[in-house]
């Protein structure tokens, strides 16, 4: 359906601007009701790699003066250098491409490494446009029960890329104890995992390995003995990752960073080591993290009984006025028009076509 890709994206940029249709691409309520309308499953997480794949193909630059770049697997590697294609067919400067490359890497880097859900990113697909303005849908897979989760940014809507940064987060389920510290509950977590990362790893070492003699010496140099958790608090916090890369802390010891997005997007650093300076900022500083699952919706609008949640008839009312209406303005045939609305009008639960 790449021909009426093509059309549908024409005519939006056309009546509303480019910077239009990355909202709409960052909308889950709209992007899935694009899916529908150019045949796919409504339902299937197979819906962004594969309309991303379209519109890859059915989004001309010089045309619409929006570019597609990333995809599925290897695809996805390829982000920085399409972007630089990108930019230079824009005529963007260096600094304006780094920058677009730096929104790219920390968007991947925040969903795989601040929020740990068990979600692995197998997506990433970057859309950008001449001025400059950008979005992102990328998904994730959770390989214990297969089920997938996706995630939306817009440029606009992002202030701070560790604070709240997405647009919308779609799933199939609700999960518990979920490490996100994205979120402003996180936010003395942050602060205090910079200041621990500060420190020399040896230290941090120490507090990790609570099973060392020396561990409680080593907390004893963190606070006041007044201050001291006691044994079932410490319990709580055992159970640390082993796997963190120590090497990679010796380097950010150097490096000394200044907030939680440069300790973030400094190489090497990863979910482990995320995880482990979260643990020993509660345990040493008692500035705990989120662990609410930030997940918003599911795959679909909602149920009219309210489960999982009642139906937004807002959202789903301006997509599919928006969607119909390029629908009937696409330069495709009847045929093809007729088969497109039936498709959007499934879209529709049950019982709310009134």
């Amino acid at each position: 359906m790449e021909k009426l890709g093509r059309e549908i994206v024409t005519i939006i940029v056309d009546e509303f601007g480019a910077a239009e249709f990355l909202r709409r691409v960052s909308d889950p309520f709209w992007f899935q009701a694009l899916g529908c309308v150019l045949g796919y499953d409504w339902h299937s997480s197979g819906v962004t790699t594969v309309l991303t794949r379209v519109l890859k193909e059915a989004v001309v630059p010089e045309e619409h003066g929006i570019a597609v770049c990333g995809g599925k697997g290897r695809a996805s590697r390829q982000t920085p250098l399409e972007i630089e294609r990108a930019g230079e067919t824009f005529g963007f400067s260096g600094s304006s491409i780094e920058s677009l490359r730096y929104a790219s890497k920390m968007s991947a880097k925040v969903d795989n490494t601040a929020i740990q859900a068990g979600y692995q990113l197998y997506h990433h697909a970057f859309f950008l446009t001449e001025d400059r303005k950008w979005a992102v849908v990328q998904q994730g897979m959770c390989l214990q029960d297969r089920t997938a989760r996706r995630f939306h940014w817009l440029s606009e809507k992002t202030r701070v890329f560790v604070v709240e940064p997405h647009n919308a987060i779609v799933g199939d389920v609700k999960r518990d104890a979920v490490l996100d510290m994205t979120s402003s509950k996180s936010e003395g977590c942050r602060k205090a995992s910079v200041d621990i990362a500060n420190e020399r790893p040896e230290k941090i070492m120490q507090i990790i390995a609570p099973n060392n003699s020396s561990f409680q010496k080593s907390l004893e140099t963190w606070l006041p003995r007044e201050q001291m958790p006691t044994r079932h608090y410490q319990m709580n916090f055992l159970s640390m990752p082993r796997n963190i890369n120590w090497k990679t802390l010796k380097k950010v010891y150097e490096f000394q960073p200044s907030n939680y997005e440069e300790f973030l997007s400094f190489k090497g650093v990863g979910p482990a080591t995320v995880r482990g300076l979260a643990l020993v900022a509660e345990l040493v500083y008692g500035e705990k993290p989120s662990w609410k699952d930030p997940v918003k919706y599911s795959f679909a609008y909602g149920g009219k009984d309210g489960v999982p949640y009642p139906v937004d008839r807002k959202a789903m009312d301006e997509s599919i006025s928006m969607l119909s209406q390029a629908i009937q303005e696409a330069k495709v045939g009847n045929e093809e028009k007729m088969h497109s609305l039936q498709r959007l009008r499934r879209f529709i639960p049950d019982g709310l076509e009134q």
